[in-house]
């Protein structure tokens, strides 16, 4: 059989990522007989992700970025280096990649310009402004990936991008590494994060923002210690603006034993292990663009009580492969983990209901096909 697809040599520009593992599943594993895949950080200083791109052999170049200062100087060097490679095909992640990296494309005439829209209605709510950039960014972008149906309901419902300029490619994950991580790891993390002697152990893995909705959480694990007094709250992820918030609820709330912040944890996949519930509850349909924290806890098979936003509300069905709760309630968060605990039938169905949806949906082969069809057509 005759292979007919074009060779493409493929630049991906990301800003701000220390470690992201959606990128380093790219650059391992996506098709390189048919991609010449290269990479442009960023960054402030050194990161996992140059590390990881390092070591697996992938051409990549540094841009030091520390802020506004720095946007003329970042877009010469980002416009040299793609005019080195001969970058044929320019795929941005992220504001200040994507508002540099496609101008610099655009400047040198680079006719496949892609963005992937990592927000949805975030700017709208909190940062007018920045409404401006989404309509220039898409504007310079010859193909815009939408990571969710509500994604692409924002860009051609309230930014007016055409339809046939917008391509549905949900995330795809390395759903083996949630389901099967090395059990010593796990074991590892059960002794640093003293959860052995705990039950149950509630998981939140959320920046502290108010949108994330872990102040409705906080209440409902009090609850759920009253019933059981072993009970332990692991917070990861623990940063943000609404962090000073966020250590007001702990403290009104709970007692200092019975939770624990985690600022960064490398071994993501092995700490979702940890949990015997995992509870994710944004406050609104429309805040999470995606919610790759959905797909993760369900790959994992951890039982979880969620609010649909995002991705969640093209997948996620009630008493199937999780449990729904309503936006901003304290009392249907902690009923719901009530549930689970109370009920092993429940919690198996869910869980294994949970991994065949995931399976179906967010493979990583599904994606790396998808996003190679679009770099090659």
């Amino acid at each position: 059989m005759v292979n007919n697809k074009r060779r493409r040599r493929v630049t991906y520009i990301i800003s701000n990522i220390d470690k992201a593992l959606a990128f380093e599943w790219v650059a391992a594993q996506l098709d390189r007989s048919h991609i010449d895949l290269s990479f442009i950080l960023l960054n402030h200083g050194s990161s996992v992700l140059e590390d990881v791109l390092y070591n697996l052999g992938v051409p990549t170049v540094r841009v030091e970025y520390n802020g506004k200062k720095d946007l003329l100087r970042a877009l010469w060097q980002v416009r040299q280096q793609l005019s080195t490679w001969r970058t044929q095909v320019v795929h941005t992640h992220l504001f200040e990649a994507s508002l540099i990296g496609l101008l610099a494309a655009k400047s040198l005439g680079i006719s496949k310009r892609i963005l992937t829209r990592h927000h949805s209605t975030m700017n709208y709510d909190y940062y007018p402004r920045g409404v401006y950039y989404d309509r220039l960014m898409n504007a310079m972008a010859t193909d815009i990936i939408a990571i969710t149906e509500v994604v692409r309901e924002v860009l051609t419902d309230r930014e007016s991008v055409p339809a046939s300029k917008i391509h549905l490619i949900h995330h795809g994950f390395d759903l083996a590494a949630f389901k099967h991580p090395n059990p010593a790891t796990v074991e590892s993390l059960r002794i640093k994060y003293s959860t052995k002697e705990k039950y149950p152990v509630i998981g939140v893995i959320a920046r502290q923002t108010a949108l994330k909705g872990i102040q409705y959480i906080i209440p409902a694990f009090a609850q759920v210690l009253a019933i059981y007094p072993k009970a332990k709250l692991l917070l990861a992820n623990a940063q943000g603006d609404y962090k000073t918030e966020i250590t007001a609820f702990l403290h009104q709330y709970l007692p200092s034993s019975s939770y624990q912040e985690i600022a960064f944890e490398l071994e993501l996949s092995s700490l979702y292990k940890l949990f015997d519930i995992y509870v994710h509850t944004p406050i609104n349909s429309q805040i999470e663009a995606f919610g790759q924290t959905y797909v993760e806890a369900l790959a994992a098979g951890i039982p979880s009580v969620f609010t649909l936003s995002g991705v969640a509300s093209e997948f996620i069905r009630h008493e199937e492969n999780a449990l729904v709760v309503p936006f901003e309630n304290s009392a249907a968060i902690a009923q719901a983990i009530e549930r689970f605990l109370a009920d092993a039938n429940m919690r198996e169905r869910c869980r294994a209901n949970g991994q065949a949806s995931v399976a179906q949906q967010f493979s990583l082969d599904t994606y790396l096909k998808a996003l190679e069809e679009l770099y090659t057509a």
